[in-house]
């Protein structure tokens, strides 16, 4: 719901994700290496829909803060953040041996990038 500010709240449904996969990683694992087809199971096709529904939500509160000449589509910027913070999450947040070293932490590589990318499409700054 853009709490405490839609910024903030942007990047920490990314904190959020980074979270479940280092503390959750088997069930990680399942959502995303199953390969059982979302549409086949009516019951986690809606549970990955609420889901996305709470980063869609956060990614229109952003959205109307950046100008309108350079605002992408609210679903474009979900999506590019979903997989920008899925791919930290694989390669840098897992919970298992095939985690990569970073020289930062994934929180704060994550921020980084979502500073960068949002920056670039002229978002005001974290409050």
């Amino acid at each position: 719901g853009g709490v405490p500010e839609p910024v903030a709240a942007f990047e920490n449904t990314g904190k959020a994700y980074l979270a479940f996969a280092r503390e959750e990683p088997a069930l990680y694992a399942a959502m995303f290496e199953s390969g059982l087809a979302l549409e086949a199971v009516p019951a986690l096709q809606q549970a990955s829909d609420r889901a996305f529904a709470v980063l869609r939500a956060a990614s229109e509160a952003v959205a109307a803060l950046i100008p309108k000449e350079s605002r992408p589509p609210a679903l474009m910027l979900s999506l590019h953040m979903w997989a920008f913070a899925h791919g930290i999450a694989s390669l840098f947040a897992r919970g298992d041996a095939g985690r990569r070293k970073l020289p930062m932490s994934p929180d704060e590589l994550l921020e980084a990038g979502f500073l960068i990318y949002l920056q670039g499409l002229g978002a005001p700054p974290k409050r």
